[in-house]
């Protein structure tokens, strides 16, 4: 499968060991976690997986030591309904971006629980897709190009700042993502 994450970001990532992955996926599923939260914000019954989602976005941050129970949250995850299969696919706007947050945090998951490279780079591979959608739905933004160089940055930034660069990252992916939402969604 082709990914768009760059070829020295997958390199690095191979390379840089475990505390450089969880690093990495801790940036990439906190710069998407404002699509999930945001626009599940407001959904009957999503309560406790809005907790959860945030919880486990924090609980990345802790990028000195893997998650002793990042499996056990993969599977509970996986139960959201974004991540259940339905015959009609996925068409509204803000079901597509808020899948895409809990597929980037899946394997942001995987990977800060093994350290394996190749879930970093699906996590985000998850990331660049859902920047790259909206670029084409949203004029006058460059996401897709962000996160590129939050990614490249994600190798060899501090977190302090890395986690600051990605909050407002996802900030401004959210209000795109608010822009593309019909009128009456937004009440």
């Amino acid at each position: 499968m082709e990914t768009l994450v760059e070829g020295a970001v997958a390199e690095a990532l191979r390379g840089g060991g475990g505390e450089a992955i969880r690093l990495y996926v801790a940036a990439c599923a906190e710069r998407m976690a404002s699509l999930f939260v945001g626009l599940r914000a407001s959904a009957p019954g999503r309560e406790a997986d809005l907790d959860f989602f945030a919880e486990s976005v924090r609980d990345l941050w802790y990028a000195d030591r893997p998650l002793a129970d990042a499996a056990e949250r993969v599977r509970l995850l996986e139960r959201f309904p974004e991540l259940q299969p339905d015959g009609e696919g996925i068409t509204d706007v803000a079901d597509t971006y808020a899948f895409f947050a809990v597929l980037n945090l899946r394997y942001a998951l995987l990977a800060h629980g093994s350290g394996n490279a190749d879930d970093a780079v699906s996590c985000g591979h998850a990331a660049l897709t859902a920047m790259g959608l909206l670029d084409q739905n949203v004029a006058g933004v460059s996401l897709l190009a962000e996160e590129q160089r939050l990614q490249s940055l994600s190798l060899r930034g501090d977190a302090s700042s890395l986690w600051d660069a990605s909050v407002t990252a996802g900030r401004e992916r959210f209000r795109a993502a608010l822009g593309r939402l019909p009128r009456q969604a937004c009440f």
